[in-house]
């Protein structure tokens, strides 16, 4: 080897050695900023290096805002003075309260005192007397105040809830719901109190799991009242503060629309939907439940849809091989024309209310939890699901 080329190659090495360093040491630098040194041992990495910016998505400009604008001490200093009580520990309580706990905010949890909440939120280190307290305790303690309740919880508390939402705190949202449909939810929010929304792409468990990788999920935000004319700043601040990577603006109403849609589309109910559809066509057809399980949901989850999350549907066409790529492209706009006729019938039943009238009447029922169990347990005997257990346990990487 040359000496210039020689001496290139040094230089190389030496200038990668110095971007990891300093990115070690802004990593370290932002995860012991908090307030005490059991949150700093909880808080994950996060390297900063993004901000607020316009971005051009398929032709539309939008702003995003990202955590790189929101480091600890800017966070902690902006809510040095507010209380944040999150009612509610389901599923995105357990998960946003964690983090904003991490990230040295003071939170407290409200939730029905003894209840199952109750004994969640103290495994998961709440103190009663603390920073657990019954709701409208914490409701009185908080000065923002994060309704996290279920969509059926929030119609049904609406009345006791409400006259607690005094003038100066702020009422907070994770879903559109309520406020959108307020003439089957009842859930009018006080005329002088600011009320935002930052509603996570994903579930409770998702929103933990990735702040501790040091990741952050996608957030949406809105406002929906802006009395003290800082209602967005507020918004953009707690959807950092509850684990967000980076935020994108849009209404309540939108925000419900869309969340509804998705959720009984292709997310879940469509997901599920053509799943089984696939399996019993092949079952039917004389294949084995593991052939028909793996050509149906085992490659679509651990190594064609990771594909497109990564780099696109386009990108995963491109690393299948030829005469999958040409099937592909030619079924694609049959199901396309075939489904679109369903997806509008399920944006209007959104739209009109149809949904959130089955939602409210099932969730609200005595006996929610029995009929919610019975359906899923359907769904789990099918040979499909049932096949899917034994396929998940010879992964390589089981437990």
């Amino acid at each position: 080897m040359s000496l210039p080329a020689r001496s290139a190659r040094v230089a190389v090495r030496a200038a990668s050695r110095s971007a990891a360093t300093k990115n070690i040491v802004k990593a370290r630098a932002f995860s012991v900023l908090t307030r005490s040194p059991a949150a700093a041992k909880r808080q994950p990495v996060h390297i900063l290096s993004r901000g607020i910016k316009t971005l051009d998505f398929a032709g539309t400009k939008e702003v995003v805002y990202e955590r790189a604008d929101w480091p600890l001490p800017k966070l902690q200093e902006y809510f040095k003075n507010d209380t944040l009580a999150l009612i509610g520990y389901g599923s995105q309580g357990h998960g946003q309260g964690l983090n904003a706990r991490d990230n040295g905010l003071n939170v407290i949890v409200g939730v029905r005192k003894d209840g199952e909440s109750w004994k969640q939120a103290i495994e998961d280190g709440w103190v009663p007397g603390e920073t657990l307290f019954p709701i409208e305790e914490a409701i009185n303690k908080g000065t923002i105040i994060m309704n996290l309740l279920s969509d059926a919880a929030q119609s049904q508390t609406w009345p006791e809830l409400a006259p607690l939402i005094t003038k100066g705190k702020t009422l907070y949202f994770s879903h559109g719901f309520s406020v959108v449909y307020k003439d089957l939810t009842h859930v009018v929010p006080p005329a002088d109190v600011d009320v935002i929304l930052v509603a996570p792409k994903g579930s409770g468990r998702t929103v933990r799991t990735l702040f501790k990788e040091g990741r952050g999920i996608n957030s949406s935000i809105a406002v929906f009242q802006d009395v003290t004319g800082k209602a967005k700043e507020k918004a953009i601040a707690l959807g950092i503060a509850v684990g967000s990577g980076y935020l994108y603006e849009t209404t309540f109403e939108k925000e419900v629309y869309s969340d509804l849609y998705g959720e009984r589309g292709v997310l879940m109910g469509g997901i599920q939907g053509m799943f089984l559809a696939q399996y019993k066509v092949l079952r039917e057809n004389g294949h084995s439940p593991s052939e028909a399980f793996n050509e149906t949901v085992e490659e679509a989850t651990q190594s064609l849809f990771p594909l497109i999350g990564e780099k696109g549907m386009d990108y995963m066409y491109n690393a299948c091989s030829t005469t999958a790529r040409r099937g592909a492209l030619d079924w694609a706009p049959i199901f396309e024309a075939a489904n679109r006729p369903v997806f509008e019938k399920l944006y209007e039943s959104v739209k009109n209310g149809t949904e959130t009238k089955k939602s409210l009447e099932f969730n609200g029922r005595k006996t929610y939890r029995q009929d919610l169990a019975k359906e899923l347990k359907e769904i789990d005997d099918q040979e499909i699901w049932r096949a899917g257990k034994t396929v998940r346990s010879l992964r390589p990487d089981a437990k």
